[in-house]
């Protein structure tokens, strides 16, 4: 039902859009499904995989965006075109999925097309065709942040720390040059696995802000994004993968879906004149994460931990969630006051603050025991009884901190009428988030996420160091 709701939400023109058509979307979407272009037609709809980041596909409110999003409806208007369809058009669906769901949707019947910067991979052409490519000449570079180690060649990665999706390509191209590490006799790169809700240009604002060393992204998007993240160094001549090919893909035995796509990509392609202006539309704007682990920024981290710890303990929370949450809002200063008054590492309004009955909000442990308590009053107020996880849990209760509980509460109703799971903030309250509230909210949250997932990877980082440091000191 995640994906039926995602696909009438991108579908809705405005989203004010008539009732009987959105109920037809449903019930043509809901079904699995996998036949070829013609049937497709019959039924008046494609549906794209896609996933939800800042380059490919998004929503800024209402209106959707991306590289994936202006490629899809182009190619809608290029098959009513061909088809003559002025009144019963065919449709482009869009079902926001995790990259690591994209080619088991697309095989299982839950989609036709998937569309999300896919390199073509001898891997996933045993499990999907792929179309001709949108882009070709691809390399997939190292790209590193500030204190970085040297890297000059490939070769220079053994060792190394990588942060990478499973379900990405790199990680291929990376399980390969471990092999040729290894037949070297050398010691192979170690390799993270970063969570699937993390897209590269998540990724890349981590190296840029020093919350992980060292990360594989695709030249023409780390190019473009360097240009913005000042941090970041390309390795321009230093490849995983060289010459790679990006493409739609589709099942296997899909001759005459297959023939339509090759035909709008033979004259929208990169190179042309509709591929290089969507190309140049979107990989040029991000916003800056902040660096939260620079050695001064870790020192401050640590001197607070005490008191992160003592009142997560109090009040039942993951104190590198609670802790993470105060570098988003003040960069753990206590000093800092918001233009409308809001007040420390937590950002309290003074109401707020007196109302929990801690203490002075101007001093830092009031203020962080002050916040903690909150953020469990939301909990106990708001989602005693939603059937959530831990972590999703806390992600609500970060959105109800930042836009207000009781609009939190109707973005879940909201949610939960488009068949979104109410209960899960990531790819489902989270877009009606951004629909009805903008970014500001959904950025926050995903801040923080980010934010704890380097503050998590720090520590387990230290912890293996010291666990090493010990083994060691114990050897005869």
């Amino acid at each position: 039902m995640a994906l039926i709701a995602c696909g009438v939400l991108a579908t809705a023109p405005a989203l004010g859009a008539d009732k009987g058509n959105e109920n037809a979307t449903l019930r043509y979407v809901e079904d699995r499904w996998t036949g070829d272009f013609d049937r497709m037609i019959k039924r008046r709809m494609i549906r794209a995989l896609v996933v939800y980041s800042k380059t490919f596909y998004f929503l800024d409110r209402a209106t959707q965006r991306g590289m994936s999003y202006d490629a899809l409806r182009a190619f809608e208007a290029h098959v009513n075109k061909k088809l003559g369809n002025k009144v019963r058009r065919v449709q482009i669906v869009f079902l926001p999925v995790a990259r690591d769901e994209l080619l088991p949707a697309l095989r299982d019947g839950r989609g036709d097309l998937a569309v999300a910067n896919l390199t073509i991979t001898p891997a996933r052409r045993m499990l999907v065709d792929f179309s001709q490519p949108i882009f070709s000449g691809v390399s997939e570079l190292v790209v590193t942040g500030p204190g970085a180690p040297v890297i000059k060649s490939a070769e220079d990665l053994a060792g190394k720390t990588i942060l990478v999706r499973k379900s990405s390509s790199y990680y291929e191209s990376l399980v390969d040059l471990n092999k040729r590490l290894r037949k070297a006799g050398k010691q192979p790169a170690a390799l993270r696995l970063a969570p699937e809700h993390l897209e590269d240009e998540d990724l890349l604002e981590m190296v840029n802000a020093g919350l992980t060393p060292i990360v594989i992204v695709d030249s023409h998007k780390a190019k473009f994004w360097a240009q913005i993240l000042k941090s970041l160094k390309v390795h321009e001549d230093v490849a995983v993968r060289e010459g790679g090919a990006i493409a739609w893909a589709f099942r296997k035995g899909s001759p005459k879906l297959a023939a339509a796509v090759n035909n709008f990509v033979k004259h929208n392609r990169k190179g042309t004149q509709f591929g290089n202006i969507v190309f140049r539309r979107y990989l040029k704007n991000t916003k800056w994460v902040k660096s939260a682990t620079s050695e001064a920024e870790l020192k401050k981290f640590e001197k607070m931990l005490v008191l992160f710890k003592k009142y997560a303990g109090q009040y039942n929370f993951d104190w590198l969630m609670l802790a993470a949450q105060g570098y988003q809002e003040s960069k753990l200063e206590q000093s800092v006051h918001s233009p409308v008054g809001a007040i420390g590492v937590m950002q309290l309004m003074p109401t707020t603050g007196a109302a929990m009955k801690v203490g002075d909000i101007k001093r830092i442990e009031p203020n962080i025991h002050a916040g903690t308590k909150y953020m469990r009053t939301i909990l106990d107020t708001y989602f005693a009884d939603a059937k959530m996880d831990e972590l999703n849990r806390n992600l609500f209760a970060f959105a109800s901190y930042n836009a207000g509980p009781s609009r939190v509460a109707r973005l879940r109703k909201e949610a939960k009428k488009r068949g979104l799971n109410p209960d899960v903030w990531f790819s489902n309250v989270e877009r009606i988030a951004a629909e009805k509230v903008g970014r500001e909210t959904v950025q926050y949250v995903s801040n923080i996420y980010k934010y704890y997932v380097a503050y998590k990877l720090i520590l387990e980082e230290r912890a293996a160091r010291k666990a090493a440091r010990e083994a060691v000191r114990g050897k005869p």
